[in-house]
């Protein structure tokens, strides 16, 4: 299976590149804002932290399978950190609402973090704690987010993939609390 926007296959991935999986809400508009990034090497879209294998996307909307729509992010160290992506993803939806993100509701749409390992786990929960004290000063509750190390990731289905590429009209429910992960 190919990138729609870049062409690159989704199977194959770099020596020394990484990754992580991110949930933020529905997985087109979360994707499309991390492939805009030039800095980002590939993204796709699929389903992380349930119980069931390859689950299909109408399994994970109406059955109790636990798995969130996801993005995997795959980024080259060297052209950006993961606490540049962590920003973005902070900054690109509400991650006090629990198991929604405006409109879109169900645990499927929870705001996740997925890690390759303790190191970069480390760094998500140090990340959280910041931008709590941000949210919090701006008038929002507690972050939400599900912070942990992934075991496994299933590709969505081909259709899924850069939908908001295929279809420009395609609805994305992504918004953010316009409060700013701080630089320091």
């Amino acid at each position: 299976m190919q990138h729609f926007v870049s062409g690159i296959n989704l199977n194959k991935i770099p020596h020394g590149y990484k990754s992580i999986i991110l949930g933020a809400g529905c997985f087109w508009g979360v994707e499309r804002k991390f492939w805009e990034d030039p800095n980002i090497y590939l993204t796709s879209v699929g389903y992380a932290g349930g119980h069931i294998d390859n689950p299909t996307y109408n399994q994970v909307c109406y059955e109790d399978t636990g798995h969130v729509e996801v993005v995997k992010v795959i980024f080259d160290p060297q052209l950006i950190s993961l606490k540049e992506i962590l920003k973005i993803f902070w900054e690109c939806h509400d991650p006090t609402q629990g198991d929604r993100q405006g409109n879109d509701r169900g645990t499927q749409y929870r705001s996740v973090i997925f890690c390759e390992n303790e190191k970069d786990l480390n760094l998500a929960n140090q990340s959280q704690k910041k931008y709590q004290e941000v949210i919090l000063k701006s008038g929002f509750g507690k972050i939400t987010t599900e912070i942990k190390i992934f075991n496994e990731y299933f590709l969505a289905e081909d259709y899924h993939q850069q939908y908001l590429a295929k279809n420009p009209n395609g609805y994305c429910g992504l918004g953010g609390t316009g409060c700013a992960f701080p630089n320091n």
